[in-house]
């Protein structure tokens, strides 16, 4: 608790500074911390997030699952295994390859949480130790089935029980490769098939802003400016169209990427060595914005750089580390 603690005393020393009147998160860990101290947080401040019981669900797969499959969506099947003695049951149902991910993303063992992702797994250990790894800390773990195809999203802006904003893109390159943090990503028309189904599960449980959400900021939808709005109690503009077409790049998330990529060859989902770096090489050839960069604020850019030029110098001294020892 200590840590969760501290942070909590940093966000109510910045919210003294600041004289904010508004909260908007789109982190999974940060998200928990503010439910945890909600109703201390609302006595001072706007917490942009949907009610408790919406907000249950969506951070939760198992139960947004639940929700999918009752509106009559299409899901991908799975088992939910709570130790790794449920493998075999698992393995037998699913098959192989498969992909493990934990029923929350961030988990926490009581003092301090971290994000779980996804796990692609393509033999019996693999997936035992990525069952392993999930449940530990308590948590269910959700064993499905592997699916390729094209990362589309679908988001929404729904309040007052009417959708005021739509968006979609897709996510050529994510972080992990397998899926996660989307640091190539293109803004698309609303797809007709997922399109209306997301719109119906978004209006049973209405969960939070997403991290992605710059593509969209750049297509014309200012999701965070519109999430203020709400949260603020007052009107809410209306958004009946976007430019699509536009490119956008996390370029130290892709980096990342591009080296996760390389030490995976050979594993479903990722592209031969020289495609993986033929693709991220040509993307800078490519029309395209990148996240953080504003030549009228570019502060975040170069922090951003500083930190990926730490970030790649320590995954390669633990890469040469590892490989010497």
């Amino acid at each position: 608790m200590e840590a969760t603690d501290a942070y909590r005393a940093m966000l109510e020393e910045l919210l003294d500074c600041s004289g904010a009147g508004v909260v908007v998160s789109s982190h999974d860990g940060t998200i928990a911390l503010l439910r945890a101290h909600r109703a201390r947080l609302e006595q001072r401040v706007r917490l942009a997030l949907a009610d408790e019981r919406a907000l249950s669900i969506a951070v939760n797969k198992e139960r947004t699952l639940e929700a999918a499959r009752r509106l009559g969506l299409d899901v991908p099947r799975e088992v939910v295994v709570r130790a790794v003695e449920d493998v075999p049951r698992a393995l037998n149902e699913i098959g192989l390859p498969a992909v493990v991910k934990p029923s929350e993303s961030w988990v926490s063992d009581g003092r301090e949480g971290t994000w779980v992702g996804p796990r692609l797994v393509v033999n019996s250990d693999e997936a035992r130790h990525a069952v392993e790894a999930v449940t530990r800390f308590g948590d269910a773990a959700l064993f499905q089935q592997f699916l390729t195809g094209k990362r589309e999203a679908v988001s929404f802006l729904y309040a007052n029980g009417e959708v005021c904003a739509r968006f979609a893109q897709w996510a050529k390159r994510t972080r992990p490769p397998l899926g996660g943090q989307s640091v190539v990503r293109q803004s698309i028309a609303i797809p007709p098939d997922i399109g209306r189904q997301a719109e119906s599960l978004v209006r049973e449980i209405n969960p939070r802003l997403s991290a992605s959400v710059e593509v969209a900021v750049r297509a014309g939808v200012d999701f965070p400016y519109l999430v203020y709005q709400w949260a603020s109690g007052g009107p809410i503009d209306k958004v009946s169209r976007y430019r699509v077409g536009g490119w956008m790049r996390h370029l130290g998330g892709d980096i990342e990427r591009l080296i996760t990529a390389l030490g995976e060859r050979g594993r479903p989902g990722i592209t031969p060595p020289v495609r993986t770096v033929l693709d991220f090489g040509l993307s800078f050839f490519k029309p395209m914005r990148y996240d953080y960069l504003d030549w009228k604020d570019p502060l975040p850019a170069v922090r951003a750089t500083t930190d990926i030029t730490h970030g790649v110098i320590r995954r390669f001294l633990s890469r040469v580390k590892r490989d010497l020892s």
